[in-house]
Parts: structure tokens; C-alpha cells; sequence
């Protein structure tokens, strides 16, 4: 299963080169953009380049005469992505360090956690869809995503009284642990639709 999380990285190795000026980019030209949303940028580039590849050439035909189950197929996608998010990310965090752009911890794990649950909701897209259709649902869902989470926090933030309050009374670990048990849970119930529909899926 390792060969298959690390076929992620062969087949993209013209498109990283361009991994780290399209970090940088968002870091010189994006000054007015919240850091979580650079973070969640980096975390979704190369897991969703992947799958734009496979869709294009259809590769599950291929993987499916490999010696490999269709267990360990998905799971290489969830665990690679999971792989992949963070060495991303760890990888703009030294970016961030080293042209002295600030940023905390918090926009770290919003960022991460953004990413993950996005991942959960388009990986079981990829085997329900057509291919054709899976990159432009994808990318609109993450453009909505990105643009819509400012002002959908900002308003939770003017607007609902006792969620603030809530919020406000609860220690900063309870929110992290509760924000980080949910996505778990999505992250996995995601993974098992997936395996779900990718075992009956005909190719």
C-alpha cells in the first residue's frame, strides 16, 4: 500500500515543482488573506492533483489489475492525503518562518481541519460521479468554501449570541479536542462510504 501512496508523488513530480511558488505566491500577493486559508491551499494541492490525474486517465482500470485489494486502494487515498496534508503544510509553516509572514498555531489546525473535512466530503464524489465532472465539482465546492468561511464566521461571530457565549465559557482544549473528535468521525465515516461504493463500483 505504500507504493500506492507514494505513486501519488510519481505522477505529479512536474506539477510540484510548482508547489512552492504557488505557496509563495499566496504569501507575498495574499497579505490581506487570513493564514488558515494558505494552509488550506497547500494541505488540498497535491491529494486533489491526484485524483484530477486519475480522472483524466482512468486509472482505476489499472489499479484494479494490480495486485493490490480495493480495501488498500482507498485507504491509500485517505491515509495519503492525510500524509500528504501534512508535509504540505509543514512545509509552508517553514515557508512562513522564513519570509517572517505571522501567522499561530490557530490558523495551523483551522487550516488542517478545513482541508480534512473537505477531503471527506469530495473523495466519495470521485467514485459516485462521472469522470469529467468530479474537477469541476470539486474545485467549485472549494472556491464556495474558502470565500463563504469568512463572512459565515464573521456573522456567527456579530450575530449568534449564544454560540459565542458558548464558546467564550469553554477552555481553548475542549474546543480543539471536540473540533478534532468530529472531524475524526467524519474523516472515517467518509472513508467507509467510500470503500462502500468504490467495492460495488464496475470498471
Amino acid at each position: 500500500m505504500t507504493n500506492l501512496i507514494r505513486r501519488d508523488l510519481i505522477i505529479q513530480k512536474f506539477q510540484l515543482y510548482i508547489f512552492i511558488p504557488f505557496i509563495l505566491f499566496f504569501i507575498f500577493a495574499g497579505s490581506h488573506m487570513s493564514a488558515f486559508i494558505i494552509f488550506v491551499f497547500a494541505g488540498f494541492f497535491i491529494p486533489i492533483n491526484a485524483y484530477s490525474y486519475d480522472e483524466k486517465v482512468e486509472t482505476n482500470i489499472l489499479l484494479n489489475s494490480l495486485p493490490y485489494s480495493r480495501t488498500q486502494i482507498v485507504a491509500s487515498r485517505y491515509i495519503g492525503a492525510i500524509f500528504y496534508m501534512a508535509v504540505s503544510i509543514g512545509i509552508t509553516i517553514a515557508l512562513f518562518y522564513v519570509f517572517n509572514r505571522p501567522f499561530t498555531w490557530m490558523d495551523v489546525a483551522i487550516g488542517a481541519g478545513i482541508t480534512l473535512s473537505m477531503f471527506a466530503f469530495a473523495f466519495p464524489l470521485f467514485y459516485l460521479l462521472k469522470p469529467g465532472h468530479i474537477g469541476t465539482v470539486v474545485t467549485i465546492g472549494f472556491v464556495l468554501i474558502v470565500v463563504l468561511s469568512g463572512p459565515i464566521i464573521r456573522f456567527i461571530g456579530e450575530y449568534v449570541t449564544p454560540i459565542v457565549d458558548f464558546f467564550s465559557n469553554t477552555s481553548t482544549v475542549a474546543i480543539y479536542g471536540s473540533g478534532a473528535g468530529i472531524i475524526a468521525v467524519l474523516y472515517a465515516a467518509s472513508w467507509l462510504f467510500s470503500q462502500v461504493i468504490y467495492q460495488r463500483k464496475a470498471f
